[in-house]
């Protein structure tokens, strides 16, 4: 977005809007988070009850001052839809490798057996299903209404950058939590925004995340400071702390600061397609 097509805001209504919009999702999770974790567990109930809440915050936010459906906020069903998603499940399962396989070919890591985790299809259907709903709900929170009307009065790098830092910040009480843990989540926060930018969807940011956080758990490492258990299979380490994240995972390695580099610029060159965004390629009041 040019900086000529920035609008001037009126702060205190863009104030009211998000502001309303993340009140919107807390109580929503606040409400959701005890029911689907007494059905489900701890993680299906954080994951689950953030996916609705952030569902339930968009779309009445769009609802109330857009007079639109959720779809509106990225979720545009056209030809270029299953190429953006495409394009991000590789960007972030490529990503994901990257971090990961150099350290096995270096020999610093090897994947070996882990019968102890006892995986079985029926719990690999159920954590693949669970890391859809979290990757989606991320992405509808973190690049949902909110994001975008920001992304709209104040253009592009002014939105993204405090997003992003939002963003890790949560992070930040995960287990295992490090700085460069931090600062990777930044990073991926920034790519997120970024993808958003370049596609005008949600298909594409959505992508990226699922195909990082399903591809980590295939080798068998935790994902930011989480255990799930896809594999019978993990990685074990011959290297430092700094080289494999310690507890919370590769994502506070090294190796994934450089993954994020590639990654951006996988983003710049891919052929992505630009859809056209209901918040901000059509006329409105922020």
């Amino acid at each position: 977005m040019p900086d000529s097509e920035i609008r001037h805001p009126n702060l205190a209504a863009l104030a009211l809007r998000v502001g309303v919009y993340v009140v919107l999702y807390i109580l929503g999770a606040l409400l959701l988070t005890p029911l689907f974790a007494w059905v489900g567990g701890f993680f299906a109930g954080i994951t689950l009850s953030a996916f609705l809440s952030a569902a339930l915050a968009n779309s009445l936010a769009m609802r109330i001052w857009e007079n639109r459906h959720l779809a509106g906020v990225g979720f545009q069903w056209t030809e270029a839809t299953l190429r953006n998603l495409g394009w991000g499940l590789v960007g972030g399962a490529g990503s994901a490798s990257l971090a990961l396989c150099p350290a096995l070919l270096a020999g610093a890591a090897r994947l070996a057996p882990a019968p102890q985790n006892d995986a079985s299809l029926p719990g690999f259907a159920f954590i693949t299903i669970l890391l859809v709903f979290g990757a989606a709900g991320e992405e509808m929170l973190f690049r949902g209404y909110g994001f975008q009307v920001l992304l709209r009065a104040f253009g592009p790098w002014t939105t993204i950058l405090p997003v992003a830092a939002v963003f890790a910040a949560l992070h930040g009480r995960n287990p295992g939590v490090t700085p460069l843990a931090l600062a990777n989540t930044a990073g991926f926060g920034i790519l997120f925004g970024y993808a958003f930018l370049r596609s005008h969807d949600l298909w594409l940011p959505i992508g990226l995340h699922f195909g990082w956080n399903f591809t980590l758990p295939l080798f068998g490492v935790n994902v930011s400071g989480f255990t799930m258990r896809l594999t019978n299979y993990s990685i074990q380490w011959r290297a430092g702390m700094l080289w494999s994240g310690g507890d919370y995972g590769p994502e506070a390695s090294v190796l994934t600061s450089i993954a994020l580099v590639a990654l951006g610029v996988f983003l710049w060159k891919a052929p992505i397609g630009k859809q056209r965004a209901v918040l901000l390629d059509e006329p409105g009041e922020a």
